[in-house]
């Protein structure tokens, strides 16, 4: 292998077209909660990815064949000894069996994944911070388009997580009171709710908004910080 996993990394992520704050907001929708900086270790070979990250980044990259592009040919697929013409006869012949009812695999009927979950009927910035009271929720029904991760949802209230989150819309959120630095939650802080990201120093804590018209929220000593959760969405 002439190149290096990070390199790997590097030269398909940019094949795709992708930032690497794009990638990083991909592998969280895929529950791999890391930030651009830990994709640009990777790529700089200062860290690596752990199976499970790997995994996810071939499925956000598009990779089928993980052994061919991460370390060469397979010696256990038969194609890789022919030629691109018998490669393409191959499979020619794979389609004249698919097309045919003989050897079709049977397949189980898919049924679309349905779950209920809470959904906060005030939004953020709403006052009271109280979302865990069950009064301030409806129950409403929810597809595979919502992370299986997911404990409720919010709605969120102006425009101060732009451009990624806009007004109105609503975020799902999983149950946490401890969250990383650089991961986007959902935070109770001296009356106020708040969609922000969290940042952490040596020092201070700051809720970040991702519209640059905002400041920083600095949490000082004096604040009463609560975290709701971590944004999946």
């Amino acid at each position: 292998m002439n190149n290096t996993l990070g390199d790997k990394i590097s030269n398909l992520r940019k094949q795709h077209k992708m930032s690497q704050y794009k990638m990083a907001e991909a592998l969280n929708e895929c529950g791999i909660y890391i930030t651009n900086a830990a994709i640009s270790a990777w790529e700089k070979n200062n860290s690596l990815p752990n199976g499970i990250q790997l995994l996810a980044i071939c499925k956000v990259l598009g990779i089928t064949d993980i052994y061919r592009e991460f370390i060469g040919e397979n010696p256990n697929d038969p194609l890789t000894k022919l030629n691109d013409k018998g490669r393409e006869k191959a499979m020619e012949y794979v389609s004249l069996l698919l097309l045919s009812d003989q050897y079709i695999k049977e397949s189980a009927e898919i049924i679309p994944f349905k779950r209920k979950l809470p959904l906060s009927l005030q939004g953020t910035s709403a006052g009271t911070g109280d979302f865990m009271n069950d009064e301030n929720f409806e129950i409403v029904e929810v597809g595979e388009d919502v992370p299986i991760k997911a404990d409720f949802g919010v709605h969120l209230n102006g425009n101060s997580m732009e451009p990624r989150y806009k007004d109105n819309e609503i975020v799902w959120v999983q149950k946490s009171d401890n969250l990383r630095s650089g991961e986007i939650g959902i935070f109770y802080m001296d009356g106020m709710t708040y969609c922000k990201q969290l940042k952490k120093d040596q020092e201070s804590y700051f809720l970040i908004s991702l519209n640059s018209d905002y400041p920083p929220i600095t949490v000082s000593a004096d604040n009463s910080l609560k975290i709701f959760g971590r944004v999946l969405s």
